[in-house]
């Protein structure tokens, strides 16, 4: 079976193969979307008073949402991607099932919205990063405004003495943990989830990136280690472990890896003070305080939530209802601490297989283009690579973290699905398919960005 042939998309080419202006949103509903990510990330409204009063969150979903509808015979075909059609399946069934679960109302009046303003990220990204430059753009307002939300807390806690939470250890005893900035809304564990999120897209994009890349990492790197040790995070600490088997395995230079992170390794924790060494050694129970019982308290926090989600086995409690099922049926109102027990709690076992069905064609659009990439050789340049190298990272980093974590009503997911389907679209966009290969021509596919999901990646 003959290799697919494939040639880099230069700019002249472009013109050569019809790609057309038209086929692309407006720069000025992509501009809008950029400024969405930097109100929600930043929140801006906590910081300006006045502007909060705009409510605009809501006004710009607003804004994007219709602009993006006025535009819609730009975007023919787009839900042919497997992902897209993945998550439609599962809109599909929250709206077939809102009447059949146990608190039908509770999800309408209290807990839909959530769900919205967190799919929107997908629906936009899909629909708005349409090139290279775009994905670009994209890339880096994301990974700065994570950035910028982890050193922000730590800025103010070495000038200020800041932590934003604590964590109790028995005894009428705590210790402090960092979270995020008094204007930011997450927790020690949320904050400890956005570090190592971007570590990965920074060792990958930057770290390969020419002499000034590889100094703006090992000046970032060092204090988002600080402050995962300050946030205490240990399922975070777990994530950043799965983040480094990645890395390890890619690595040509494993014995310099293990090297540097044993010094890594021995620096953090001369760093730690006692009580966060005594919340890291809880992992392995070696835990001389209530670290040790917090963990078995989690370990049968899980167990007793897919227990309660089997109460109601075909469709769930309904979306968001988690606390409200943890009330009743523990007298305690708290969220769920695992994506897979929260699916079950609020879908049934209906609905978490069609999220789960979900997720595992994010993974396979990954899959996809790790194939494409290594068929193409060195014709799509680095960033592709590296790019992919990443998110497989972070996908798996994900799925760990989910077990420690929500996430139906939480944007990560969805944000992250969005980004492969662009990055899926583009890969195979900036590949030269030979008609020989009994796939559409490109000549064609380029008058419309989103007509080549299925016919050129034939994927399931």
């Amino acid at each position: 079976m003959n290799k697919l042939a494939v040639q880099s998309r230069q700019g002249s080419q472009a013109a050569e193969f019809g790609a057309s202006v038209n086929a692309s949103a407006s720069p000025a509903t992509f501009g809008i979307f950029i400024f969405f990510l930097i109100d929600f990330f930043l929140h801006l409204s906590a910081r300006f008073s006045t502007y909060a009063l705009l409510r605009p969150t809501l006004l710009l979903v607003l804004i994007i949402t219709i602009s993006l509808y006025m535009q819609r015979e730009k975007f023919r075909g787009w839900t042919n991607d497997p992902i897209v059609s993945a998550l439609l399946t599962l809109l599909v069934y929250l709206a077939i099932t809102v009447l059949l679960v146990e608190w039908p109302g509770s999800v309408i009046r209290n807990n839909l919205s959530d769900f919205v303003k967190a799919i929107v990220f997908f629906f936009f990204t899909v629909l708005l990063v349409d090139s290279d430059r775009r994905l670009k753009i994209f890339l880096a307002v994301f990974i700065a405004c994570q950035v910028f939300r982890v050193l922000e807390p730590l800025f103010l806690h070495i000038t200020e003495g800041y932590w934003g939470s604590r964590t109790y250890l028995g005894s009428g005893e705590f210790s402090q943990r960092l979270a995020g900035a008094p204007s930011d809304v997450i927790n020690p564990n949320e904050l400890g989830f956005v570090i190592v999120t971007i570590i990965p897209f920074l060792h990958y994009l930057l770290w390969s990136s020419g002499f000034k890349a590889r100094l703006l990492y090992l000046a970032l790197v060092p204090p988002l280690l600080y402050a995962l040790i300050l946030s205490q995070s240990r399922g975070a600490f777990l994530a950043l472990l799965v983040v480094a088997f990645f890395v390890f395995k890619e690595s040509s230079r494993k014995f310099s890896l293990i090297v540097v992170a044993t010094f890594i390794a021995m620096a953090g924790w001369q760093v730690m003070t006692d009580e966060q060494k005594d919340r890291y050694l809880s992992l392995v129970g070696q835990s001389e305080t209530s670290n040790a019982a917090s963990v078995e308290g989690r370990l049968e926090g899980m167990k007793k939530e897919f227990l309660l989600g089997l109460e109601r086995p075909l469709v769930g409690h309904g979306l968001g209802t988690t606390p409200e099922a943890k009330t009743y049926a523990f007298g305690r109102r708290q969220a769920s601490h695992n994506l897979y027990a929260e699916l079950l709690i609020e879908l049934g076992i209906i609905g978490t297989v069609i999220f789960l069905r979900f997720l595992f064609k994010v993974y396979r659009g990954l899959a996809d283009n790790q194939k494409l990439i290594v068929q193409a050789g060195d014709a799509l340049g680095t960033f592709y690579v590296n790019l992919n190298k990443a998110m497989l990272a972070i996908f798996w980093m994900y799925v760990v973290y989910s077990f420690n974590y929500w996430g139906l009503s939480q944007y990560y997911w969805y944000l992250f699905a969005g980004a492969v389907v662009v990055f899926n679209r583009l890969t195979q966009l900036n590949l030269v398919v030979p008609e020989t290969s009994g796939a559409t021509s490109v000549r064609t596919l380029r008058k419309n960005r989103f007509s080549n999901l299925v016919d050129l990646s034939g994927r399931r």
